[in-house]
């Protein structure tokens, strides 16, 4: 009776393993699977716990992964998914996971494919499970990357006011990237597998921006510094030089070819700003004033707007 219904169990625990969504990504080609469509690993939620999801009755297999084929196993910040070759629905179903560094399944007689991933690098591998154990090593061929960047003369960015995007190295026909990685904060280590990227470096919120490519080699820590050329500026209007801003004052920033690229209210107007020249235009009460001025980078500086009789603009001129 009892061996009855432990058989009953495992196949209903089979029949909901088999019919879970999974979806890899970052897949390489090695092995036959570089032919598989897969989606996105970004979907995936990082599991809780080091118990994988294993299905027994099969023999053992132990899965370690490396940088290099000649670097030693990655020992932490692996994660393992484990699937059935043949989709369900669009998706292959996973049956098995867990994290950390090298990782013992027990799964039942056959063909699977392995993704590891380590940050954003990723290999997938086909693999096929006997009733004896094994072993079997994935290759990411992937290393980090380090960014930060600087202004003139070496000095140093507020790293709040710092951020980079990554994109791939290789751009659609229409010009476009895919994104990669956003929002990546300076001095930090992203893992990825090694290739060219396109990098994005924004000082500021408006027009500092600074792309590059970087390669990033399997097995190395790439570190990369690049340098904006840019300063902060900050705009009050005033009644006199020296005097105290205006408040409720409407600001819009014109670039040198007189295109709007910027637009802001209160007493001060203060952002970041590519070296280059520029207009201020400051509205206060249905006046309008405005100032010429130039960033040059590594200087910051203010700005002041002298809310002056001289100085105003009649609102239909300003308009025009």
């Amino acid at each position: 009776m009892f061996e009855g219904r432990l058989r009953l169990f495992l196949i209903w625990l089979c029949a909901v393993l088999v019919m879970a969504p999974a979806t890899i990504a970052l897949a390489q080609e090695k092995d036959g699977v570089g032919d598989l469509k897969l989606p996105g690993i970004s979907s995936y939620a990082t599991p809780k716990g080091d118990t994988s999801l294993a299905i027994g009755g099969g023999g053992a297999i132990t899965l370690s992964a490396q940088l290099t084929d000649k670097g030693t196993d990655i020992t932490r910040g692996l994660v393992w998914r484990v699937f059935k070759p043949e989709a369900v629905n669009g998706k292959l179903p996973m049956v098995a996971s867990a994290h950390g560094g090298t990782a013992v399944f027990q799964l039942e007689p056959g063909s699977y494919l392995v993704h590891a991933s380590y940050g954003r690098a990723g290999a997938t591998k086909r693999i096929t499970v006997g009733k004896d154990a094994k072993r079997e090593s994935v290759v990411l061929d992937a290393g980090g990357l380090k960014l930060d960047a600087v202004l003139s003369g070496g000095v140093r960015i507020p790293p709040k006011k710092l951020r980079f995007s990554i994109y791939d190295g290789h751009a659609e026909p229409n010009g476009d990237r895919a994104l990669i990685i956003p929002d990546v904060e300076p001095n930090s280590v992203v893992r990825l597998n090694a290739g060219i990227y396109h990098v994005v470096s924004t000082y500021g919120a408006v027009n500092a921006v600074i792309r590059s490519d970087i390669r990033v080699e399997a097995g190395k820590l790439t570190e990369a510094t690049v340098e904006h050329h840019a300063a902060e500026i900050t705009m009050k209007l005033v009644r006199e030089t020296g005097g105290e801003a205006i408040a409720d004052t409407s600001w819009s920033l014109l670039n040198e070819s007189g295109d709007p690229i910027k637009e802001t209210v209160g007493a001060f107007a203060s952002m970041v700003l590519a070296e280059g020249d520029y207009t201020i235009i400051a509205k206060n009460r249905d006046r309008i004033y405005q100032k010429d001025f130039t960033v040059v980078a590594g200087q910051n500086q203010e700005i002041e707007v002298l809310a002056t009789e001289a100085a105003a603009m009649d609102p239909e001129e300003g308009a025009d």
